[in-house]
């Protein structure tokens, strides 16, 4: 019994809104632990981005649902090197970019983009050696919601612009004021969509980051993935 347990994937599923440290502190667990890494919210940038290129009304949500199955999108787990493709091109900068970031909400709105990534998000999963973390928006809630542990990171609006801010540079820099505007009609946006909503699972453990390091960010929820290898043998 004891090795049917060891050698059962831990599913880490870290949901939160942009900018309280999902990728910085997702990609640093996944490394410590030996977990693989997934980025969902780089999957939809990534269908908005084809989209976007290929000329789809993204205000049309039943021209984005007829598209939604034409690009293949293939995401690497390595959390020291995470990458992402779109029909064997590497996207993993184009799709960080202001044009992406405005689209990406309406296009992740439409609920059969949404069932289609969500297929690709459970079979990466699935395919897990020891472990993945998995961030975004609906992991915990919709996605993966048997996963093992369930992480909902917060931070305030204000210490969220700043470290948004502090990301974007030159042409896609912005003021913070502008940034925290954005990221409230982002935030609206996701959180009152219909098909599977930023939201936080009943049984996801709320850590607010606002005035934590990222190491202690990280301390906290590599401690959870402990505590709950613990319970488990």
């Amino acid at each position: 019994m004891r090795n049917a347990v060891a050698e059962t994937p831990v599913i880490v599923a870290i949901d939160g809104p942009s900018g309280t440290g999902k990728s910085s502190t997702s990609k640093a667990v996944a490394e410590r632990t030996g977990f693989g890494y997934l980025d969902t919210g780089a999957q939809y940038r990534a269908m908005t981005w084809w989209m976007l290129g290929n000329g789809v009304d993204i205000a049309d949500p039943a021209a984005v649902a007829a598209a939604a199955d034409k690009p293949v999108i293939v995401s690497g787990t390595d959390p020291t090197a995470p990458t992402i493709t779109v029909d064997g091109t590497d996207v993993s900068v184009p799709i960080r970019g202001r044009v992406v970031t405005e689209a990406v909400s309406a296009v992740s709105a439409v609920p059969e983009v949404r069932t289609l990534i969500t297929e690709l998000q459970r079979s990466i999963a699935a395919q897990a050696g020891a472990g993945i973390v998995v961030e975004g928006r609906d992991i915990g809630t919709t996605v993966l919601p048997g996963a093992d542990v369930k992480i909902f990171l917060t931070a305030s609006p204000e210490v969220r612009a700043a470290r948004r801010s502090a990301e974007l540079i030159g042409q896609e820099a912005a003021g913070v004021a502008a940034t925290q505007a954005a990221l409230a009609r982002r935030d609206a946006a996701d959180s009152g969509r219909k098909a599977s909503p930023l939201a936080k699972a009943d049984d996801a453990v709320e850590v607010d980051t606002s005035e934590l390091t990222l190491p202690q960010v990280i301390e906290c929820v590599v401690s959870l993935i402990e505590a709950r290898k613990r319970s488990e043998r």
